[in-house]
C-alpha cells in the first residue's frame, strides 16, 4: 500500500482475555509502540474510541523484562485494566518479547506480571474504601428494589475503585436490566468504576481444569462508556479480597471467577491471595485480529 506523505502507522492487535479461544472472554485493543514514546493523550482517546472495545492499552517496552503501559477507555484514561494487562503480557509471549517475570509500570503503581501461556499479574495493594450503608438506590438502580444483601455493600480497591454487590442468585444475576443512567450516577458519586454484581453459587461447580466457582459476576461501568464486560480483571481482584475480608473464602489461595454468561462470552478469571496478602489476577488469552493504524502525523 502507498502511504501518504506524513503518514505513520501503529501496530494494533485484537486479543481476547480470560479465554483460551477467539471469540469468547474480554476482547481489549492492544497497541504496541515498541520503544517510542507515547503518542498524545488526545490521540490515544481517538484510538481507543475507533475500536471501540471497553479498553485499549498502550504499550511502550523499556526492556526485556519491563513495560509501560497506559489504559484508555473511548471515554477516558483509567489507571489500570486487568483484561488488557493479561491481553497485553499474553501478547508479548507470544510474539517472544516477554517470558516470566516482568515489571510493568501503571498509573496504578507497579505491578509484578508473570507472562506465560497464562498471565498473572500482582494488583495494587488491596483495601476496602467505603462501606456504603444505604444501598436503596443501588438495589433501585438494579430493579431489585428493596432487597436486603446477607453482605454488605462495600467499595473494594486493587487498582480501581469498584463497588461490590450481592444479589441472591445467579438467576437474578443474569436477568438484571440495570437502570444505566442511574447506574451512572451512583458510580460517579462514590467515585468507582463500575457496579461490581455477584452472586454465590448454591453448589459446588468445577471447571475442566478441576477449579470451583468462587462466584457468578456482572460489571456495569456506564460512567467510562462500558454498559457491562464479559470479564473485568481489576474488579474481580477487588472482590476476592472483599470476600476474604467478610469471611466467604479463605484469606489465601487459589479462586475463580465466572463472568459474560449473560452476554454470550463466558470467561473465567482466576485469582490467588498469596501468603502476604498480595493479591494476583489473571488467566489465558486468544489474539483475534492484528493490523495497523494509518495516522497523519500532524
Amino acid at each position: 500500500m502507498k502511504r501518504r506523505a506524513g503518514e505513520v502507522t501503529m501496530r494494533y492487535y485484537i486479543v481476547d482475555a480470560f479465554t483460551d479461544r477467539p471469540f469468547g472472554g474480554n476482547p481489549a485493543g492492544v497497541v504496541l509502540l515498541g520503544d517510542a514514546p507515547f503518542p498524545d493523550e488526545g490521540l490515544m482517546l481517538q484510538v481507543a474510541a475507533e475500536l471501540r472495545y471497553s479498553e485499549t492499552a498502550f504499550v511502550r517496552r523499556l526492556s526485556a523484562t519491563e513495560c509501560h503501559v497506559r489504559y484508555f477507555t473511548p471515554a477516558a484514561e483509567v489507571e489500570l485494566c486487568g483484561h488488557a494487562t493479561v491481553a497485553t503480557f499474553a501478547l508479548l509471549h507470544r510474539l517472544g518479547l516477554a517470558d516470566g517475570r516482568c515489571l510493568c509500570h501503571t498509573l496504578a503503581g507497579d505491578l509484578e506480571i508473570e507472562a506465560g501461556e497464562r498471565v498473572m499479574m500482582q494488583m495494587a495493594a488491596p483495601r476496602i474504601v467505603e462501606a456504603i450503608a444505604d444501598t436503596d438506590a443501588i438495589y433501585r438502580a438494579l430493579g431489585l428494589d428493596g432487597y436486603r444483601p446477607q453482605l454488605p455493600v462495600q467499595v473494594a480497591y486493587t487498582g480501581l475503585n469498584d463497588i461490590m454487590i450481592q444479589v441472591p442468585d445467579v438467576t437474578t444475576l443474569n436477568a438484571l436490566q440495570p437502570d444505566m443512567e442511574a447506574v451512572a450516577s451512583i458510580t460517579k458519586e462514590h467515585e468507582t468504576t463500575s457496579f461490581h454484581v455477584f452472586a454465590l453459587p448454591t453448589q459446588t461447580i468445577k471447571q475442566s481444569n478441576n477449579q470451583a466457582i468462587t462466584a457468578y459476576v456482572r460489571d456495569f461501568g456506564p460512567l467510562y462508556g462500558i454498559p457491562e464486560e464479559s470479564a473485568t480483571g481489576t474488579a474481580n481482584a477487588a472482590l476476592t479480597h472483599y470476600l476474604a475480608v467478610n469471611g466467604v473464602i479463605p484469606q489465601q489461595g487459589d479462586f475463580a471467577f465466572l463472568q459474560g454468561e449473560a452476554m454470550g462470552r463466558p470467561s473465567v478469571v482466576a485469582t490467588r491471595i498469596a501468603a502476604d496478602g498480595t493479591v494476583y489476577v489473571g488467566g489465558t488469552a486468544a489474539i483475534v485480529a492484528e493490523g495497523n493504524l494509518l495516522l497523519d502525523n500532524k
